[in-house]
């Protein structure tokens, strides 16, 4: 679809739609560069307030991803009429309660009728042009150090139909209201060849994205990535939601999967993500730092989860462990 747009030609925009990167960036001067993205869906949770947050926290995620610091924002909003206002009202206070904690104010925004509410933000940020992070430089011979466990999609599909307790409601709208600015901080004391961050599409997802940008191959060792406990019982249960099977589908002439791995690995390993963690790759020497930082600043987590490889086609290697048996 995409494809068929216009090729933009302006040799100020420094990273547009061609690398899939998490933000659009345009120089504005000989040091500088606006960064820019936007993001919305509908409710994943019940709560209303939890929604602005986890909505917010999923919008800034992608300038993060640039090793940026977001600046502004705007909220965007769709909303039925004959829905109270009050639940709109909770759901912008959510927004704003991320948005303060990440130091920005929303100035602004728009808003429409809709038949199903959706809710998110434009982010803006001003950063110096060496320091701008893209999916598009990863080597071969780099580690890739995932920040986030896997397996919002499953519960919030599980929470869906009724077959998640509160804990585990808590627990999934913690994760995924949780910023990325942490993540983004422990990246910058190391020097990060790319980074992305894990949402719609899954981990191999926007994996992808990166191997093909970067016109590298990556290997993914199962028993080295992170996944919240509950998703393997959920996943047995048949909650997997139509984003996570779709993504497996898509994937299927990019993935090479082990024959040992099960169709419920790799429906876990695909699973659409709501506001997941940051995937980077960095030199192997810089690794343990990396994951110190992350550790010292007390993220979600902090694991070495595969390696980039030499593969032009930008094929993925999923292997259950680092073994590869």
């Amino acid at each position: 679809m995409l494809g068929q747009l216009p090729v933009i030609e302006d040799p100020d925009l420094l990273i547009g739609s061609n690398t899939v990167d998490d933000s659009a960036v345009y120089r504005i001067n000989d040091r500088q560069a606006l960064v820019q993205t936007v993001d919305f869906f509908p409710p994943v949770v019940d709560d209303p307030f939890r929604y602005g947050e986890i909505a917010a926290a999923n919008s800034l995620s992608d300038i993060y991803a640039m090793g940026c610091e977001p600046l502004i924002a705007l909220n965007i909003v769709a909303f039925p009429k004959d829905l109270p206002l009050e639940i709109l009202a909770k759901i912008l206070e959510g927004g704003a309660s991320k948005t303060r904690e990440a130091g920005i104010p929303i100035v602004g925004g728009h808003s429409v009728d809709d038949r199903e509410p959706k809710y998110g933000l434009v982010v803006t940020a001003i950063a110096d042009i060496g320091e701008v992070v893209s999916n598009a430089g990863a080597r071969v011979g780099d580690e890739l150090v995932l920040t986030k466990p896997l397996g919002s999609g499953i519960l919030i599909s599980a929470i869906k139909r009724d077959r998640l307790d509160t804990a585990g409601i808590e627990k999934v709208s913690t994760l995924m209201a949780t910023l990325n600015r942490d993540a983004a901080a422990a990246m910058k004391t190391v020097s990060a060849h790319a980074c992305t961050d894990i949402t719609g599409f899954g981990l191999l997802g926007h994996l992808r994205e990166m191997t093909s940008a970067s016109g590298v191959g990556a290997e993914v060792y199962l028993d080295q990535v992170p996944i919240v406990e509950e998703v393997w019982s959920l996943a047995t249960a048949g909650n997997i939601p139509g984003g996570t099977r779709a993504n497996l589908a898509f994937l299927a002439e990019t993935i090479r999967w082990d024959p040992a791995l099960t169709e419920k690995q790799k429906l876990v390993l695909c699973d659409a993500q709501t506001s997941g963690g940051l995937l980077i790759a960095v030199h192997p020497s810089e690794t343990d730092r990396l994951i110190a930082a992350l550790q010292e600043r007390r993220t979600h987590a902090a694991h070495r989860i595969g390696r980039i490889v030499e593969d032009p086609s930008g094929a993925i290697r999923v292997l259950p462990s680092t073994s590869g048996t």
